[in-house]
């Protein structure tokens, strides 16, 4: 994963707008971003507003939910990005911890990309699936932590037809 184009567009708020307004609308409309993306890690963040509240005045949890989701993803997608033949990936399993309200713009952080290259590319060399759980982190404006995920990925070279 050195300096790839996927990262570099995952940090544009233009390109990475267009590409969730074209594959990931919700996530357009929330206002998730891709605040970083490295070697080693990637952080994403989404506001406390009005179309991402639940009557108890939080964010609402589904909301976080993608916002985690996108903080793995994106090492997923720039490690295939890297890969020498096409990788599918799939959420396999999702667990989820809330420790307290989301009651401002809150950042996951996901600091396990170096698993995610591992478990790619293990799998381009066996040509085998191969899964990876990775954590991420949500916390508060003040670096409380309000949410904790667990998301394990599913990844296998695809097919030649």
């Amino acid at each position: 994963m050195k300096g790839n184009k996927f990262r570099e567009s995952a940090t544009s708020p233009i390109k990475m707008g267009l590409f969730m307004l074209k594959n990931l609308p919700l996530g357009f409309f929330v206002g998730l971003r891709v605040k970083h993306i490295d070697n080693k890690s990637a952080a994403v963040s989404v506001p406390f507003k009005y179309l991402n509240k639940n009557p108890f005045q939080s964010i609402y949890f589904a909301v976080l939910s993608m916002a985690a989701e996108l903080s793995t993803a994106v090492l997923a997608m720039a490690s295939i990005y890297d890969a020498p033949v096409p990788v599918s990936m799939l959420v396999f399993d999702m667990n989820a911890k809330f420790t307290k309200k989301a009651t401002s713009r809150i950042v996951f952080h996901c600091n396990q990309a170096e698993d995610v290259v591992k478990a790619v590319q293990e799998s381009v060399a066996s040509g085998q699936g191969k899964i990876v759980t990775v954590k991420t982190v949500g916390t508060d404006i003040n670096g409380v932590q309000v949410a904790e995920f667990n998301f394990t990925w599913t990844f296998k070279p695809k097919k030649k037809r």
